[in-house]
């Protein structure tokens, strides 16, 4: 894909958060997720509106792709951000397989305005029991055998 069309979708993305901030629909960040030099999912953030803390932008646009798609997989497609994801949106970009991630502003951007994830990444660091918030593990003898009867499934769908 050229430099040019590359640019085009991080603008889209950016035109999104814009847009769409402005509207009152959420916060001032947005994403596409592109395949084949087409844009196959669109999300701006929109945590206050739909009341939903995990709809950032990039989860929203993956959700958007994968639902057009009808697959969880989207290898082969590319993610176009406003901003540096979050650890949430990195990690559902990993999930969702997609080949590459542009964005725009950084992270310190996004603290700048009141958005730090600074503590989030932080804290991924550490070990469970060593975190801030206060967690307890029980039942993992139990807990492990969803894993293992999931793993003899003859129709299991890995992932």
């Amino acid at each position: 894909m050229s430099l040019h069309m590359e640019l085009e979708f991080l603008r889209e993305a950016i035109r999104l958060s814009i847009e769409k901030m402005e509207q009152g629909a959420g916060g001032p960040f947005g994403a596409v997720v592109v395949r084949d030099g087409q844009i196959i999912g669109r999300g701006w953030n929109q945590v206050t509106t739909a009341k939903d803390p995990t709809a950032h932008a990039e989860v929203m646009a993956i959700r958007a792709a994968c639902e057009l798609l009808d697959t969880h997989d989207l290898s082969g497609c590319e993610i176009y951000a406003s901003c540096e994801p979050c650890p949430m949106c990195f990690a559902a970009i990993h999930w969702a397989r997609l080949t590459r991630l542009h964005f725009a502003a950084t992270s310190g951007d996004a603290a700048a305005a009141g958005f730090d994830d600074d503590v989030i990444r932080a804290e991924l660091s550490k070990p469970w029991h060593e975190r801030i918030l206060p967690s307890r593990q029980a039942l993992r003898d139990e807990a492990v055998v969803a894993f293992q009867r999931g793993l003899a499934k003859a129709d299991r769908i890995p992932y």
